[in-house]
């Protein structure tokens, strides 16, 4: 699974690569409510068909009309702001007083599109400077940190994954969780040394690696943007390996497992030089409540606490599964307490 950049980049590659006139659009600024962040894209070919999103579809609309009505005439780039009025707002649906301001740059085979996409394959960071007066484009390595940067002369985008995702385990868990953050733009890293799981384990995008979890933990060097998910349920596998991502700066860690193995697997951690404040960092059992049973449903879970902790989000206690099941043990005590005494016969 591609993520939504990557995939509108990979189509506008295949557009230019067929003759077809095409633009890059960006957000690059909005002011009040907006449907789409800084830095979404989309790519609209000359022929109406898009890829990508910029807004909750209305200015979308008014790109593919503009399209068909007058074709991609821009020769470089301009910069358009929709939803400066309440009337605007309404018509390309901000919500009332939102503004947003697009970059749109007609593509051509100099605007190394597939050089960025090969760059992107290798795992790479990438800067992609665009002069505003002629449309010439440069591309630099970038930092993790680095975002958006537009000025009067230039728009600089960042590609890549900015984000790190370690995997303990090679499971069907794992797959599912691994194929749905490669689309959130992770760069995920799956550990495992057992042989028997990891043969025949395959993540497009993903990187498998045979090494002992603890040892990978280090060897990476975690930092502010690195998670960590430990999905074995082998303590000799996780243990070690949490001890070390909860030392780090990693802005997640959590392992999989009940309530009693949560339970006991902090108790163990303790027994290490692990201080109670970084235990807390522990996020256990993993996941935020959803009733999921399935491993995509798990998956699923996992992500959102992900997202929110990296989002810094302060969920109710309530959607942590462990206060949940506790909360759902509690009210089906006291239905049985209702319940009138069966009579003997």
């Amino acid at each position: 699974m591609d993520s939504i950049d990557l995939e509108v980049l990979k189509t506008c590659s295949d557009w230019i690569a067929a003759g077809k006139k095409c633009e890059l659009v960006t957000v690059i600024r909005t002011w009040g409510s907006s449907p789409r962040p800084e830095g979404a894209t989309l790519g609209i070919c000359e022929d109406g068909r898009v890829v990508g999103s910029v807004s909750g579809g209305c200015i979308e609309d008014d790109l593919i009309d503009r399209a068909h009505k007058s074709g991609i005439t821009r020769t470089r780039p301009e910069i358009v702001t929709y939803g400066i009025t309440a009337d605007e707002a309404h018509r390309f649906g901000l919500p009332c007083g939102g503004t947003i301001q697009l970059a749109i740059e007609p593509l051509t085979e100099h605007s190394l599109i597939p050089e960025l996409i090969q760059r992107l394959a290798q795992g790479e960071l990438v800067a992609r400077r665009v002069d505003l007066h002629s449309g010439d484009v440069a591309l630099n390595p970038a930092k993790a940190g680095m975002s958006l940067q537009v000025s009067e002369t230039a728009l600089t985008t960042i590609h890549g994954p900015r984000w790190r995702l370690l995997i303990i385990g090679a499971g069907q868990l794992s797959r599912f969780l691994a194929q749905i953050a490669v689309g959130m733009e992770y760069a995920v890293t799956v550990c495992d040394p057992r042989e028997e799981y990891r043969n025949g384990w395959q993540v497009e995008g993903v990187q498998v690696v045979h090494a002992m979890p603890d040892d990978l933990v280090m060897e990476m060097k975690l930092d502010s943007r690195s998670a960590v998910v430990a999905l074995t349920h082998d303590p000799k596998l996780d243990d070690l390996a949490l001890m070390e991502a909860l030392k780090s700066d990693a802005f997640y860690v959590g392992a999989i497992g009940s309530r009693s193995n949560d339970q006991k697997r902090r108790t163990r951690l303790l027994e290490f030089d692990l201080t109670p404040q970084q235990l807390e960092k522990l996020h256990g059992p993993i996941g935020i409540f959803i009733g999921s049973k399935t491993p995509s449903e798990i998956a699923i879970s996992i992500l959102a606490e992900l997202t929110a902790v990296k989002n810094d989000v302060a969920l109710p206690e309530m959607m942590q599964v462990r206060n949940a099941k506790e909360a759902a043990q509690v009210d089906a005590s006291a239905d049985a307490c209702l319940l009138p005494a069966r009579q003997s016969t």
